[in-house]
């Protein structure tokens, strides 16, 4: 795997470095030991998978706050999307901003949110489906979360009229009211 850091501390693009033969190709999407390497959480408590079947499909931005922060390592295994880390870890000096990166199931990136941080994605095409790497329990008490539309965070969204959200997105706070650990 190859590991890209990005302006925000702690998010890393990752790319599967494909063995290619005349059967197809082999890459590993998780090592323990090439995460602690590169100062990356290497626990894994679960996986989970979300499957949008429309393209505009909007999810987050969402976290768990501490004790049961979470790092997240998202993947794209069909279709494409707009992945998007949102730093909301207080008192760091990219609080408040953002690095945004298509993935898609034929690229082989993948994009690892550490503790702290909120994601959110937008997909571009139907019957996308996300993989998500855990490194702690889903704990539905400590969600939280900040509205993906919010004109101060500076998302270039590909649609933002039509976009397909839940009303529990629609309704969680901008960032000028999100409190850190609230």
């Amino acid at each position: 795997m190859r590991f890209q850091p990005t302006s925000i501390a702690g998010v890393v693009e990752i790319t599967i470095d494909w063995q290619n033969d005349a059967r197809g190709a082999f890459g590993r999407t998780f090592c323990g030991r090439e995460f602690a390497e590169h100062g990356l959480n290497s626990e894994l408590a679960q996986c989970s998978i979300s499957r949008n079947s429309s393209a505009r499909t909007v999810r987050g931005f969402h976290l768990q706050a501490k004790p049961h922060a979470e790092a997240k390592l998202v993947q794209c295994v069909a279709g494409r999307m707009l992945d998007v880390a949102l730093d909301l870890r207080a008192g760091s000096p990219t609080y408040g901003r953002h690095h945004a990166v298509e993935l898609s199931a034929g690229r082989g990136k993948m994009l690892y949110i550490p503790k702290g941080c909120a994601h959110g994605f937008q997909t571009l095409e139907n019957d996308t489906a996300i993989m998500y790497y855990i490194s702690a329990y889903y704990e539905p008490a400590a969600g939280r979360g900040v509205r993906w539309d919010d004109p101060t965070l500076g998302v270039a969204w590909p649609f933002t009229q039509g976009a397909i959200i839940n009303e529990r997105d629609q309704t969680l706070p901008l960032l000028a009211d999100y409190a850190p650990g609230m």
